[in-house]
C-alpha cells in the first residue's frame, strides 16, 4: 500500500472519529463554552480531515482554504440562506448549514485553522529535516 492511501486512511478515520465527537457534542453538551466554542473550532478540523483524504499530500494553504469556506458557510447563514432556498424544513441541511449568523463562529474558526496551520508548518519542518 502506498503512503498515500495509508494517509488516506488515517484521514477518514480521524474524520470520522472527529465527526462523532461533533455529534456528541451536539447532542448531549448543553453548556456555554464546549458546543458553542469548542464544537465550532472543532468543525474546520473535520473539514480539514475530510479534505486530507482526497488531498493528502501536505498543502500548507489548505488551513486558509478551509477558513475561507467556514466563513462563507457564516455569511450564507446572515443572508438567510437555508430559508431562501426553501430548506427551513429540512432539519439534516438547516443543521449541516446552520441558521443563524454569529461573528463569534467565525473567530472560531479562525483559531481552528490558526491550529491546523501550525500543524502545516510542524508537518513542514519535520518533514525537511529528516
Amino acid at each position: 500500500m502506498s503512503r498515500k492511501n495509508k494517509l488516506r486512511i488515517v484521514y477518514a478515520f480521524i474524520t470520522v472519529l472527529l465527526l462523532a465527537v461533533e455529534v456528541m457534542i451536539a447532542l448531549f453538551v448543553h453548556d456555554r463554552f464546549i458546543r458553542p466554542y469548542f464544537g465550532d473550532m472543532l468543525v474546520v478540523v473535520v473539514i480539514y480531515t475530510f479534505v486530507r483524504i482526497f488531498i493528502p499530500e501536505k498543502h500548507r494553504l489548505l488551513p486558509l482554504f478551509v477558513f475561507i469556506f467556514s466563513a462563507g458557510v457564516e455569511v450564507l447563514q446572515y443572508f438567510e440562506i437555508v430559508q431562501r432556498l426553501g430548506l427551513g424544513g429540512n432539519i439534516f441541511l438547516r443543521t449541516l448549514l446552520g441558521s443563524t449568523f454569529d461573528p463569534k463562529d467565525i473567530a472560531c474558526y479562525a483559531v481552528g485553522c490558526v491550529v491546523l496551520g501550525i500543524y502545516e508548518i510542524l508537518s513542514y519542518i519535520k518533514s525537511n529535516t529528516k
